[in-house]
């Protein structure tokens, strides 16, 4: 398996012994065309070799992997057959998809439910998120009642979020390591609003970013919607290159870098903190607005809950650091609050864009949400010792059902990112939903449009007799005919 460095450089290009060492050892010390075209294909895929990124001359890449320069013309005819890399006389050879690849769009978007064709109830394995703790939420709105109207006798509008919000966000922060006072907190109306409020104030269009790849599909949508330029930090069952970032952080100089360093959102790996630190010291060497994701950074299932990555500067240290995060992962994702932390000059300015788009947000959800937080600590263990049981039954399912794949069990988290072992990720999303099962296809978390098409993201938030059952009907529409032949052999598989 190869080492899961990704390769975005600055002049797009790779070179012949940075990508020799991305190769599968099996790979280098018997390179036939065909295997080598593979293991380039699967690179591609798994976006360990970003798109449209220069590929080495044959002949260099022929010394540095040690096989005749036959061998790599094959190899790259191959590619250049199944859509893989074009090339151009005079400019080399690229990497690219094969033509016809249908990049997810809203018909696809996460939580889009679904019913087989008998109208039977779809089992979804879309949604990262657990249903809400009926008895705390029960309690949550009888306290709320009676204080809501004295509230509601106000206007309503709180830009900056509810005052004793603020102060039990500022708190609970301060609790967990990284003193912050009340006028650092902004809150939201969940975290993927905040997020679009952080990049609507600090990118314009044409910025370069830079992300994790696989990361949050909705966060990559709103990247895009922003019309920025994405670069990528890969993230593989083995965890973050700091090296390749680092490298990327000097070269590319981005305008700001997102990160999932808790219990990654898809593959569930938690960041050392010796990598946290090379990041926050890189990031701000750069000047590089460090935007950190701690929506399930609570879901701890085998360690204790992180520490603030930000609280890991030196006191000053992290005034670039923006730290977002909400309720919807530890309670529920219907009631819509989440929050940024960062300096009180930023949360003055972000509040002045959150005006501009809706003014406030709701004063029932916020007051619901004060005494869920406050008592999380009390509330959490449970709804952590369920998860564990549903993490189990679905690792149980996936070992009865489908064999072939593989995962890495993660410390925390909702969901195993699973490898197919073959690029069928799409058809078989689309085979399941006729099934009556929604799924997060792999190419939905990759930066570039159509890698990761061998996995699959499958979250352990059901119960565990549905979870089951959504398994068996993967495995159904796995073993049915979605499985094709090598998208190398053939122009490509039917999306």
């Amino acid at each position: 398996m190869a080492n899961g460095r990704v390769v975005q450089t600055a002049d797009r290009t790779i070179g012949s012994r940075q990508l020799a060492a991305l190769l599968p050892a099996e790979v280098l010390a018997r390179p036939g065309y065909r295997a080598l075209a593979d293991a380039l294909r699967t690179l591609i895929l798994d976006g360990r070799i970003a798109l449209h990124v220069r590929l080495p001359a044959e002949r260099e890449l022929a010394e540095a992997v040690g096989a005749s320069r036959a061998t790599v013309t094959g190899a790259y005819d191959l590619l250049r057959e199944s859509g893989y890399v074009r090339s151009r006389r005079g400019s080399g050879t690229w990497t690219e998809l094969p033509e016809g690849h249908r990049p997810v769009g809203a018909h696809a978007l996460v939580g889009a439910g679904g019913y087989s064709a008998d109208g039977d109830p779809g089992i979804d394995l879309a949604i990262a998120a657990m249903g809400a703790p009926e008895d705390s939420l029960t309690d949550a709105l009888a306290w709320a009642a009676p204080r809501l109207p004295a509230l509601a006798r106000t206007p309503g509008y709180h830009p900056f979020g509810l005052p004793d919000l603020r102060t039990a966000v500022a708190e609970r922060f301060t609790r967990r390591g990284l003193a912050t006072r009340p006028e650092q907190i902004l809150v939201t109306a969940g975290a993927q609003q905040a997020f679009a409020l952080v990049v609507s104030l600090l990118c314009r269009p044409g910025d370069r970013v830079m992300t994790e790849n696989p990361t949050y599909a909705n966060a990559l949508d709103a990247l895009r919607h922003a019309r920025l330029r994405t670069g990528s930090i890969a993230v593989s069952d083995a965890g973050w290159d700091l090296e390749i970032a680092e490298s990327a952080l000097r070269q590319t100089v981005p305008r700001l870098a997102f990160v999932i360093p808790d219990f990654h959102n898809p593959t569930g790996a938690l960041m050392p903190e010796e990598q946290r630190l090379r990041l926050l010291a890189a990031t701000r060497r750069t000047g590089t607005w460090l935007v950190v994701d701690e929506t399930i950074a609570d879901i701890a299932l085998d360690v204790p809950a992180p520490a603030p990555l930000a609280s890991l500067a030196p006191k000053g240290g992290a005034d670039h650091v923006v730290t977002i995060g909400s309720l919807s992962k530890t309670h529920w994702g219907g009631l819509r609050v989440g929050w940024i932390r960062a300096t009180a000059k930023m949360i003055t300015e972000l509040t002045a864009v959150r005006v501009a788009t809706d003014m406030t947000g709701s004063v029932l959800d916020q007051l619901v949400a004060l005494p869920l937080l406050e008592g999380l600590e009390r509330t959490l263990p449970a709804r952590l010792e369920r998860l564990r049981g549903q993490r189990a039954a679905l690792i149980a399912s996936l070992e009865r059902h489908t064999p072939e794949w593989s995962w890495q069990v993660p410390p925390g988290g909702l969901s195993l990112w699973v490898d197919l072992g073959e690029p069928v990720s799409s058809a078989l999303a689309d085979r399941a939903a006729a099934a009556g099962v929604n799924i997060g296809r792999g190419a939905r978390f990759g930066v570039d449009p159509g890698t990761f098409e061998h996995r699959l993201r499958i979250p352990y938030s059901l119960a565990a007799d549905r979870l089951d059952e959504g398994v068996r009907r993967l495995a159904e529409a796995f073993h049915g005919g979605v499985p094709l032949p090598s998208a190398v052999d053939r122009p490509y598989w039917v999306a």
